[in-house]
Formats: structure tokens, sequence, C-alpha cells
């Protein structure tokens, strides 16, 4: 049995050996995040006219106010689990795993909401850009973990995740402002896209960076057996 299988068969016993109930509290808030992440989406998505109107009155005020407890459980679960040492393989696992889901559903999202003449709010290449990057390092550091290595966060990854979660905020505090509140002038929605437009193209540049640093720095994990 190789070493990927010994590591899944000891998350699955892990998962499969006890209920939801039974596991600890910073799992639970984990598995909560992403509940919440499904919600958010429904609430950020659904349209603005229509029978589906009354499930989100206020969708886009909602889908803040997820999103910031979404972060907050993220905060939390890792407080938690630190403070009372209860660290498990599933949330070393499931608890990043949560977070990506979380604000590459943000962006992904922020595709659809659109300027006046059509324009998307956030173009698709940032997003791209964003997710391949999720998926490049999760990855490394998955065949890193199988290898009995931690590759440990670094400086240009928390500047990456601060600026993300900037980011999403400042465009759901807009949008919530824009859709559910009043209507912005034609002036003023330009200038929300300006900013928004702005301020992504500074959360690329640090994801894309913070990318390419990391792959670099820990290049030897995955080009040792090329």
């Amino acid at each position: 049995m190789g070493k990927d299988d010994s590591f899944a068969r000891g998350l699955f016993r892990q998962v499969g050996g006890r209920s939801i109930a039974a596991m600890n509290l910073p799992n639970r808030l984990t598995l909560a995040r992403i509940g919440l992440t499904a919600v958010f989406v429904a609430a950020l998505l659904l349209p603005d006219s229509g029978w589906l109107l009354s499930h989100f009155p206020y969708g886009k005020t909602i889908a803040l106010g997820l999103f910031v407890a979404a972060a907050i459980t993220d905060w939390l679960d890792g407080w938690l689990a630190r403070r009372h040492k209860l660290e498990t393989t599933f949330g070393a696992l499931l608890d990043p795993v949560a977070d990506k889901i979380l604000t590459t559903a943000a962006f992904i999202c922020f595709i659809e909401p659109s300027y006046r003449d059509g324009t998307p709010l956030v173009q698709a290449w940032m997003v791209l850009i964003i997710v391949a990057r999720e998926f490049l390092v999760t990855g490394l550091r998955m065949i890193a973990g199988q290898r009995g290595v931690v590759l440990k966060a670094e400086k240009h990854g928390k500047n990456k995740t601060f600026s993300q979660m900037v980011t999403i905020i400042v465009t759901l505090i807009g949008l919530a402002i824009r859709d559910d509140w009043f209507r912005f002038s034609a002036y003023a929605d330009r200038r929300f896209s300006q900013l928004v437009f702005g301020m992504m193209l500074v959360t690329v540049a640090l994801t894309l960076w913070s990318g390419i640093s990391y792959l670099w720095k820990n290049r030897e994990v995955f080009l040792s057996d090329a």
C-alpha cells in the first residue's frame, strides 16, 4: 500500500467512524463554513425579480453578513483547535479547503454582476488566476503532506489572503448598497466598477506573486522525481 492510500484510509476511518455530531467543535465549524458558502452563493446570485425574490429580499446584504460570519468561523475554529489541542487530520485537510471554497466562490460569483453597459464587475481572467493559484498550492501541500513535509504559510500568502478578503468585503458592501438599498447613479456605478477593478488588479498581482514565490521556494517537493 502506498503513502497516498494510507493517508486516505486514515482520513476516512476518522470521518466514517463518527457522526458529524460527534466531531469536535472546530471541525463542525469548518463544515458549517462550507454550508454557509452554499447559502452565500444562493443569496448573491438570486435574481432581483420573479418569484425567487421572496427567498432573499436583500440578497447582497445577506451575502455580506454570511461572508463575514464564515470569515469569523475561520478564525474561531483555528483558535479553538490550538487552544484546546483539538487538531485532527480531518481538520488539517478540510480547513484550508473550506477557506478556498469560500473565497473562490465569491470571486466566481462576482463575474455575473455587471456595470450598466453589461461589462462584468470582475473579469474572468482575474478569477482564473486566483483559482489556478489555489489549486496549485493546495496540490503542492498535499504532495508535501504525503511525504511528511509540512509547508507553512508565508508572508506573501498572508498578504494575498488579506487582499482577497478586503476586496471581497468591499465588493459585497458596494453591491449591497447598489442593489439592496438604493440604486447608484451612472457616475457612482462607474466609480464603484473602477474601484473593484483596481482592487482586483492588486489582488491578482499579490496572488500571482505569492503563488510563483511559493512554488519556486518549494520546487524540490514536486521536481524531485520529475
